[in-house]
């Protein structure tokens, strides 16, 4: 079968069973559940796999679906993903009164697609004129949030890394894996269709100030301010922006998440987060050493301590360009030329960072979305394409990848070189960015000035 027809018979099955994958977007939007935690996404994932007899594999200690179907025929192994999280924005009129967690960023959208492109390629008998393995990944946890329950997590072995798709790589999921394929919603209403190009990665930050607890209103010359030593860190980190150069596209935004026990006690445990993101990972880590240096010289203002946990969050994201002129054409083919472009650099930051850093990958934005990504605006405005002509993209550019013997995916291949020479260098060096600093700042002692100070009359 010409790739022509088999595109036009993907089309018409994905077309067919549209009110099914427009109900699997919208009832995994209905059911937001943030990062490691999404078990009832995943429960509804695996039930519906059922209904269509499709084996899979999953894993017992939080969620990840994979489907794999071999065609058996020689070629490399394709996976398409689909990310199981939402984000917290309590804002939001959808959110879960609870948790606060909401789909905002159009992951229920990426799920219905992945499993509107697997019925649609089994339903058109696809399978039988491809080559290789062909993959459905459904990975938890792409958006870094929650960082103290997940570090619970790794203190008992649960996981090992923070984010979803790194974990599910320690895991083995991607070992059978050779190049990946995924869509992501997009609001931009010039465009329906538009692969993505690359995207910042980041480190993540756990700051600690540390100062002496006193009565604030009795006794405060008695303690250390930890807030205030944060708060001077926020400034130092805000009097350094402009040292940052506009192509390294440098992002700092902490936040405050403990600035005290009680109001009469001077704050002696004051907490923040942040992430540092820059576009390679030679800018975000020297933009690392940058913040570490204002946050210290902070502390030693007030004679506080700080204590600096840096964690790997996701390395810079490069989608592979001759996938990209491959989802060109496929665009074109679906939406025409005027829907379709190329996405420029995102500041943003996600775990595909880390697997374009091994094998080729891309993730194409599709419209249909209204309001801010990961605002209390954000909502699904068009069905038709967000869910459904995002399963024909998928499935369309599976076929075009390993039809006529996986030859295209074999050039993709043939073209790429990984960051990394093997996964073990990747995971080493994953490893290497968990590190915590303790910077002590000893209490300042001037003898000679105390004296003077002593020796003054008290009036």
């Amino acid at each position: 079968m010409d790739i022509g027809t088999l595109r036009e018979n993907l089309s018409g099955c994905i077309e067919a069973n549209k009110d099914e994958i427009i109900d699997i977007g919208e009832t995994i939007y209905r059911t937001p559940e943030t990062g490691f935690k999404e078990f009832k996404t995943a429960a509804f994932v695996m039930e519906k796999l059922d209904a269509w007899g499709i084996p899979y594999a999953s894993i017992e200690e939080y969620p990840g679906i994979k489907v794999t179907v071999d065609t058996g025929r020689d070629g490399p192994g394709l996976a398409v993903v689909g990310e199981l999280d939402a984000i917290i924005c309590r804002e939001h009129p959808d959110s879960d009164k609870e948790t606060g967690a909401v789909h905002a960023c159009g992951h229920n959208a990426q799920i219905a697609a992945m499993m509107g492109a697997l019925k649609g390629l089994l339903d058109a008998g696809a399978f039988e004129h491809l080559s290789g393995k062909l993959h459905f990944i459904a990975v938890p946890a792409e958006e870094y949030i929650e960082i103290a329950y997940r570090m619970e997590l790794r203190e008992k072995g649960v996981i090992r890394y923070l984010g979803g798709k790194p974990e599910l790589l320690r895991r083995g999921f991607f070992d059978d894996v050779d190049l990946c394929i995924s869509i992501h919603s997009s609001s931009n209403p010039n465009r329906k269709i538009a692969p993505g190009s690359t995207l910042n990665g980041c480190v993540v930050k756990n700051i600690k100030y540390v100062g002496k607890p006193s009565h604030a209103g009795s006794t405060p010359h008695l303690g250390i301010n930890a807030l205030y030593a944060a708060n001077l860190g926020l400034s130092a980190i805000n009097a350094i922006r402009e040292t940052f150069r506009e192509e390294e596209y440098i992002r700092v935004h902490p936040i405050i998440t403990k600035g005290g026990d009680i109001v009469n006690v001077i704050p002696a445990d004051v907490r923040i987060e942040t992430f540092v993101r820059g576009k390679t990972l030679k800018d975000m880590l020297a933009a690392s050493i940058r913040v570490d240096r204002a946050l210290s010289g902070a502390a030693m203002a007030v004679g506080a301590r700080v204590i600096i946990e840096d964690l790997p969050g996701y390395l810079p994201a490069s989608y592979d360009s001759n996938l990209r002129d491959i989802a060109m054409d496929v665009g074109r083919t679906l939406a025409g030329d005027s829907d379709v472009s190329v996405d420029g650099h995102d500041t943003g930051s996600t775990d595909w960072g880390d697997l374009s850093s091994l094998m080729p990958v891309l993730e194409t934005y599709i419209g249909g979305i209204s309001g801010t990504g990961h605002g209390a605006d954000y909502a699904i405005a068009d069905p038709d394409v967000a869910y459904v002509l995002a399963a024909k993209y998928l499935a369309c550019m599976a076929a075009e990848l390993m039809s006529n013997g996986a030859e295209k995916a074999m050039d993709v291949l043939s073209k790429f070189t990984p960051l990394f020479d093997s996964r073990q260098a990747y995971f080493e060096t994953a490893d290497r960015l968990f590190r915590t600093r303790s910077l002590p700042v000893e209490e300042y002692e001037d003898e000679e000035m105390e004296c003077l100070v002593e020796s003054l009359d008290p009036r």
